[in-house]
């Protein structure tokens, strides 16, 4: 998607113009998809948690209808046009195009993909030229933290908190908490679709970080009470929840997809995802030990220092991509040294 919107910036005759607006909604539908499972797969546990005896058991086996479906599909999805442009086989690609979309444009397609595919020549080793290292370094840094501003303690874990920290909490009730939580998610990324291209990439991510620092300084304070009160600690959730989803949910999704070069965005982004869920995966195993040698208060002071570096780093050193042409942020680069 970022692709398309990338490439409507370039003009034969080298013209630079502005990339045209909605870009960045484009990409962040990514992450309603996301937030709309999330929320999908809190409702159906919390219908299954009032079963008390075999209600975990359902809430693992129901995964296997949307499973069981999405296999089922793959049989008739097509092959992608561009995988195919790329094996030679464009005879195959123009009929796929014509399948999903206007006949009459399937050739002018075909002719587009390869035109990208001929532009994203790019090596590895130029990930490591001056400026590219940059460009790398960034990407690997907003992955990184975007996870270990421990946003996923709040998603994954909001029911062990409260059934484990606020006393009083049925499980039925905790999973519960989840759903609000998951709504609130859902609401948030509906503003961030709104927002990512008015405000712009660097002030959303500042906003965001800062937000949620603040809520998760507020909700370390709530837990330093040996009777923390329930409605304090999702209150802190919801507005942890309400700061990611607005800003930094969707909006390094966005900055990923705009700030390389076409020759090498498909290399960079690659390295920059992995980075980005094997951060998941650490912050994930790593939250309950954490806990248990420092306390929750503590651990989560721990996440609201991550969250005010990401404030400075996207300050000092993220650029800002909204409204620049393919050519400008290629330009950027080349005056780095670094």
């Amino acid at each position: 998607m970022a692709r398309k919107c990338r490439r409507s910036a370039r003009r034969e005759d080298r013209t630079v113009v502005p990339v045209p607006r909605g870009c960045g909604r484009l990409v962040s539908l990514n992450q309603m998809a996301i937030v709309t499972g999330i929320i999908c797969s809190y409702v159906v546990n919390w219908g299954f948690s009032f079963e008390a005896v075999n209600g975990w058991r359902w809430m693992f086996a129901i995964a296997t209808i949307p499973s069981l479906a999405f296999f089922i599909a793959l049989f008739f999805v097509p092959e992608s046009p561009r995988w195919l442009v790329e094996m030679g086989r464009e005879g195959e690609a123009l009929g796929v195009l014509k399948r999903v979309g206007d006949p009459a444009a399937a050739p002018a397609q075909v002719e587009s993909i390869r035109q990208t595919i001929a532009e994203e020549s790019g090596t590895l080793a130029e990930l490591f030229r001056p400026g590219m290292r940059l460009a790398l370094v960034i990407g690997l840094v907003l992955a990184v933290v975007q996870q270990w501003v421990g946003i996923n303690t709040v998603l994954f874990y909001g029911s062990v908190i409260l059934t484990e920290h606020v006393g009083h909490q049925s499980d039925t009730a905790a999973i519960g908490a989840n759903v609000l939580v998951g709504c609130v998610n859902f609401v948030a990324t509906i503003v961030a679709l709104w927002l990512i291209d008015k405000v712009g990439r660097k002030a959303l991510l500042m906003v965001s970080a800062g937000a949620m620092a603040v809520g998760l300084v507020c909700l370390g304070l709530v837990f330093r009470s040996t009777t923390p009160s329930p409605v304090m600690v999702i209150a802190a959730m919801l507005g942890c929840a309400a700061a990611f989803a607005v800003g930094l949910g969707p909006g390094v999704w966005v900055v990923l997809s705009e700030i390389y070069p076409t020759s090498i965005r498909g290399r960079a982004m690659s390295i920059c995802t992995v980075a980005l869920w094997v951060a998941c995966s650490v912050l994930t195993l790593t939250f309950l030990s954490i806990t248990t040698a420092i306390g929750i208060t503590h651990t989560f002071w721990l996440y609201a220092g991550i969250c005010a570096f990401t404030v400075v780093f996207v300050w000092q050193v993220t650029p800002e991509t909204k409204g620049k042409s393919l050519e400008e942020i290629e330009a950027f680069w080349r005056r780095k040294h670094v």
